[in-house]
């Protein structure tokens, strides 16, 4: 069955715009990185085994493929990207992180070409560049339109960094072995996350904060989103699935300011108009680029 050039970057965009309240779910939580790290990798990692179990249609092969150098780098990025980006949250400015996490595009396109030989188009670049610009408008700067560096800022951008970089390794390795059972490997990986967040937390230090925002996000919003992500990546290239999940990068902040009161600032508007400005557009030209040409007779 042949799918609409649009088809993958679409349904990327659908994970990516479930992923946004993310952020605000792990703030109502109240808990710290490791903390997070254990509830969101073994409600994340059940999910995604259960929903495995009840779907696959070869076990067996699918339990074999966990052996493998491809299974193995999925589980191992799925591993740092649940712990850095807890971490990262807990510990710096969710500004700067999110500036390091706004270079998944960069890093998708350059890991495409040099796993899967694929060229990346003049429109995504542009894309890539129209975004990060709007990203760096919306994350500088105070109310006073300030902008302040530090150690904290610095240790944020180099976490977002580091997820950027495991996220655009996971999408370029599932677009390249489109017979990895998703599921499987990224359930794993969340299991192994959060295994090493319970251990270093405590069993008896769970409990603590509201486990129900924590819940939320684990059982519901990670799982749905992260598989929508990931099936994308085999319908597209790594850098569009990565170019839509800008949007959490902006849309984030409008869910905190819901549900926590933190209220964006004017440069936050700005920055996100241009980056939903920038997608729109490229999607109008995408698709009108892809448009399948009729047949003259």
């Amino acid at each position: 069955m042949s799918r609409h050039p649009l088809y993958g970057i679409f349904l990327a965009m659908a994970g990516a715009l479930f992923l946004t309240p993310d952020a605000m779910f792990m703030r109502l939580s109240e808990m710290d990185g490791f903390q997070m790290v254990g509830w969101r990798g073994m409600l994340m990692g059940s999910v995604m085994l259960f929903g495995w179990a009840v779907l696959s249609r070869d076990r067996r092969g699918d339990l074999a493929q966990l052996g493998t150098g491809a299974a193995g780098a999925i589980i191992v990025c799925q591993l740092f990207n649940s712990i850095l980006f807890s971490l990262g949250i807990a510990s710096a400015p969710a500004a700067a992180v999110l500036i390091g996490v706004a270079a998944v595009p960069v890093f998708s396109a350059l890991l495409s070409r040099v796993i899967l030989a694929e060229p990346t188009q003049v429109a995504t670049w542009a894309a890539m560049a129209a975004t990060i610009g709007g990203i760096a408008i919306a994350v500088s700067g105070g109310e006073d339109g300030e902008v302040t560096l530090n150690l904290r800022a610095l240790l944020g951008a180099a976490f977002g960094l580091a997820v950027a970089l495991v996220l655009a390794l996971n999408f370029t390795i599932l677009r390249a072995r489109p017979g990895l059972p998703i599921m499987l490997v990224i359930g794993v990986g969340a299991w192994m996350a959060g295994l090493t967040g319970l251990t270093i937390t405590g069993a008896d230090a769970m409990t603590e904060g509201r486990p129900w925002a924590i819940i939320v996000a684990g059982a519901v919003i990670m799982p749905v989103s992260f598989f929508t992500l990931s099936f994308a990546s085999r319908h597209t290239q790594a850098a569009n699935v990565s170019l839509m999940m800008l949007l959490e990068v902006v849309l984030a902040p409008i869910w905190v300011w819901v549900g926590v009161g933190e209220r964006p600032t004017v440069n936050m508007a700005i920055g996100g108009a241009v980056v939903v400005g920038s997608l729109a557009i490229y999607l109008a030209v995408t698709g009108r680029g892809l448009r399948p040409k009729q047949a003259h007779g």
